[in-house]
């Protein structure tokens, strides 16, 4: 199919590595290289970088602090997750991502080294992110966290499950969330929105890969079928009221856009505070290629989002 992309973004379209899913292990090491690709993150400001173990149930997860060094009083805490599709991904992946929120948002950020299917499928990696968040709670002075500015956030799956961590924080009685960022979120394991069905050869994302994540995620013959968990996949939720206020991303040419759109507009009308921007022209992923314009933009409004929900009324000196 031929696609309607930004015109800053459409001449990188065939240079980008094909991802695909029918290996999940091999293909964690090309994806691994296809971040790295791109130019690393210089921070204005001085962020301290440090890994601790966080005790979990019957396992540790592993956590990334990034705590900007010169910033007083308590800060607001980001729980950050990543993408992958639930099976691709790592904290050093996202580094950039995660050093970015701190420097620029002035956050301390915990980036959760969840579990991955299908070694580790649903809901070992959801657990892994509620243990993170429950533990940045309870050590929130510790960490330098203003306890009433804690949220979540994550791109892709890490945005699924960031919506997933926000409905097990509701349904478990806390820890109370200020606000959740869902960028391009994967959401919904039936696979029937328009989007879904029409984008089987999207870069980076597609139907088959879709298909293949939740197979992992949920095991063989799972997904679609009416026992699935909404934890797994929130669209399946059916009460979405009194969730934290939502930031909600989604791209044209994405297989994950009906899903995206569709959940937000719940949100709204469960009476949940959310912003929703779509980006045309853009594919999943796209924002790989930092110096387009509207790549610039999609991070610049993510940043935005995030101080505003923080209430941070600058920049950090």
């Amino acid at each position: 199919m031929t696609y309607a992309f930004d015109p800053e973004l459409a001449p990188w379209v065939s240079m980008i590595p094909e991802i695909t899913l029918t290996d999940p292990v091999r293909m964690r090491e090309a994806d691994e290289q296809l971040l790295a690709a791109g130019p690393r993150y210089e921070p204005r400001v001085p962020v301290e970088v440090r890994d601790v173990s966080v005790p979990g149930d019957g396992t540790a997860v592993p956590v990334r602090i990034f705590t900007p060094s010169a910033a007083s009083g308590p800060l607001p805490g980001l729980v950050y997750i990543h993408g992958g599709g639930f099976v691709l991904g790592s904290v050093d992946a996202f580094h950039d991502d995660a050093l970015s929120v701190a420097a620029e948002v002035g956050a301390v950020v915990l980036s959760v080294e969840y579990r991955l299917a299908p070694e580790h499928p649903f809901p070992a990696g959801l657990e892994d992110c509620y243990t993170a968040l429950t533990w940045a709670a309870a050590n929130a002075a510790d960490l330098g966290i203003d306890p009433d500015r804690l949220a979540v956030g994550g791109e892709s799956a890490g945005g699924g499950l960031s919506a997933a961590t926000a409905l097990l924080a509701r349904d478990r009685g806390g820890p109370a969330l200020c606000f959740q960022l869902l960028g391009i979120p994967e959401l919904d394991d039936r696979l029937d929105t328009p989007s879904m069905r029409a984008y089987t050869d999207t870069p980076i994302w597609n139907r088959p890969n879709a298909e293949l994540s939740w197979d992992y995620y949920l095991g063989e013959g799972v997904r679609g079928t009416a026992g699935v968990s909404p934890y797994a996949a929130p669209a399946r939720a059916e009460d979405l009221t009194g969730l934290p206020p939502a930031y909600v991303t989604t791209c044209e040419f994405d297989p994950l856009r009906d899903e995206g759109l569709a959940y937000a507009l719940r949100l709204v009308q469960s009476g949940v505070g959310t912003e929703v921007h779509h980006y045309p022209g853009t594919f999943h992923g796209s924002a790989l290629i930092h110096d387009a314009a509207v790549s610039r933009r999609m991070a610049a409004d993510r940043l935005d989002a995030l101080r505003r929900a923080f209430d941070t009324t600058k920049q950090p000196a």
